[in-house]
């Protein structure tokens, strides 16, 4: 049973990956703190955040559905940096396949609970 965001599987998902993101771009030099560095974990922030805040908003239906659209574009972004961050070296290919992949995951999670959600 859903009684707050964070039991839904996609925040606790998202939650993770922003975690997984802030400790990988330790490693990133220092000169990309307030760009590179500062984009990726902002974007992987807002993955959960706008859907922890759509949650907060769930009695108007169109509100929470409309902040998981925010939660897929985040997503999106994040992805971007996560492409730059290999081409930069930043990171493995491996690594971005396997933050690509779970990036994959909560996307289909986010539009199967989009088309799905009833308030």
């Amino acid at each position: 049973m859903i009684k707050s965001f964070s039991d839904l599987d996609v925040y606790q998902l998202s939650y993770q990956l922003s975690m997984s993101v802030f400790n990988l771009t330790r490693d990133f030099p220092s000169s990309e703190k307030y760009s590179l560095t500062s984009q990726i974990i902002r974007s992987t922030r807002s993955i959960s955040a706008n859907i922890a805040e759509g949650y907060g908003r769930r009695i108007y239906h169109a509100e929470f559905k409309k902040y998981l659209i925010y939660s897929s574009g985040s997503l999106e972004e994040s992805k971007v940096w996560l492409n730059f961050a290999k081409d930069c070296n930043y990171i493995t290919s491996e690594q971005f396949n396997l933050y690509n992949a779970k990036a994959d995951e909560i996307g289909a999670k986010l539009h199967k609970l989009y088309i799905n959600w009833k308030s």
